[in-house]
């Protein structure tokens, strides 16, 4: 029986409590480094350090009435910490902690997804080793081509995820930043060791300008990464709602014992995880360029992005990681049937072999376009009335003048297409 998903470090990092939080930690450690210059004395550090507390209720109930949440945080926290809370948020404006805070869980959303990415990599790794071997039909524009593996299938998908964990790895280094800049990036009324010291101890890099807000084409990179990776897992999803079509059954999804897959016909066993994952792309699809609508805002700064971020952030690497882990249970749990695979190699009816016999008339001297034609005038009379192949070749006086029915039987070895596949798995270091 598959695990079911949890989720629970993608909701710890999104939850109310995780923002405030954070918030409450971009706000210490400013008062920390403010101390360190001599604007926050030394006894009312400690007593900020001490008593500083938030209760969520309590905010919600302050921003009623005041219609702001950074202030109804800050007034909730000063309940707790008294006169010293004089010292909190000095020099600040509120997107210097929001900000800031924003970058801090974005970034370890980000780590998430890339554990879930080493582990999808893990699992189609194991399955291109059980499957190395495994002969299966090739096809272009869903026709029949020429054999591959299903392995290398597998170890297509696992480069793939290679460079979505690339892609992903270089988003979180551009999110991974901070500022405490002021009112419109100057750092008039705070000091800009601030801003370095609150980042390292957050583990983020300074902005190197900023204005009231960090520019949002670092989000916008970032929501781009989370759907090229959801569009990377639809295409996973859609090869094997191909391949589980009941004209093809070479693979499906898992079916557990006591499943079912239709209110109306008993039989029915669907790729619902692949439809799932294939409709949630669209949603990171939809969520990325909503980000990149953020980019563009009036001057310094204005709020037409918070709004939008506050639902795309949290559901996009919240949708993203079920799809991972789900993807990654897919593959795992995956029903592969080889005999099928081998069934369908021979549907065409030796078709398959039509280049290798091209090629070898090709090396007897004819011109590409005469063994082209000799090869597909035998392709289409196979094609249009079922019959085999290489029994028409050898029944054809202009093929057989040039290649003897020997040499025509040597052709068709499905191992041919097995020469070289252990030199893309060295590539692997496998």
């Amino acid at each position: 029986m598959i695990e079911r998903y949890t989720l629970p470090e993608m909701k710890e990092i999104w939850s109310e409590e995780s923002k405030f939080k954070t918030w409450l930690a971009v706000e210490i450690y400013a008062c920390e480094a403010q101390a360190e210059r001599g604007l926050v004395p030394p006894e009312a550090l400690r007593e900020i350090k001490t008593r500083a507390n938030f209760n969520i209720p309590r905010i919600n109930e302050i921003e009623a009435v005041v219609n702001h949440d950074v202030i109804a945080f800050l007034t909730c926290v000063g309940e707790y910490v008294g006169e010293a809370s004089k010292y909190i948020h000095l020099g600040l404006t509120s997107y210097d902690v929001v900000d800031t805070a924003l970058s801090v869980r974005m970034k370890k959303a980000g780590e998430q997804i890339l554990r879930r990415l080493q582990d999808l990599r893990a699992a189609l790794i194991e399955k291109a080793q059980e499957h190395r071997y495994t002969l299966m039909m090739g096809r272009t524009h869903g026709v029949h081509a020429e054999p591959i593996t299903f392995g290398l299938k597998m170890l297509l998908w696992a480069a793939e995820v290679e460079r979505c964990s690339g892609r992903m790895q270089k988003a979180v280094d551009a999110i991974s930043v901070g500022k405490l800049s002021g009112a419109v990036g100057t750092y008039a009324t705070i000091d800009p060791g601030v801003e370095e010291y609150v980042c390292r101890r957050l583990g983020l890099r300074p902005a190197r300008v900023s204005t009231q807000i960090l520019q949002r084409d670092r989000h916008a990179e970032y929501l781009a990464a989370i759907a090229v990776i959801g569009s990377s897992l639809e295409k996973f999803a859609q090869e094997i709602r191909h391949l589980q079509r009941t004209e093809v059954l070479e693979a499906e999804e898992f079916f557990a014992k006591g499943q079912k897959g239709s209110s109306a016909m008993p039989h029915k066993r669907n790729p619902i995880v692949s439809e799932r994952i294939c409709g949630l792309a669209r949603l990171l699809r939809g969520n990325a360029l909503a980000a990149m609508e953020n980019v563009a805002l009036w001057h310094e700064r204005d709020i037409s992005h918070s709004s939008v971020e506050r639902v795309i952030i949290p559901d996009s690497t919240i949708a993203l990681d079920y799809m991972l882990y789900k993807t990654t249970e897919m593959i795992k749990n995956l029903l592969v049937y080889p005999e099928r695979m081998a069934e369908n190699l021979r549907r065409s009816h030796g078709l398959v072999f039509s280049q290798r016999v091209l090629l070898a008339l090709i090396e007897k001297g004819l011109t590409r376009e005469e063994a082209y034609a000799l090869v597909q005038r035998n392709a289409m009379e196979s094609w249009s009335k079922g019959r085999d192949f290489q029994d028409l070749l050898k029944a054809d006086p202009e093929v057989t003048r040039n290649l003897p029915p020997g040499e025509i039987e040597k052709l068709f070895d499905y191992n041919y297409y097995l020469k070289n596949i252990d030199v893309i798995y060295r590539r692997f270091g496998l």
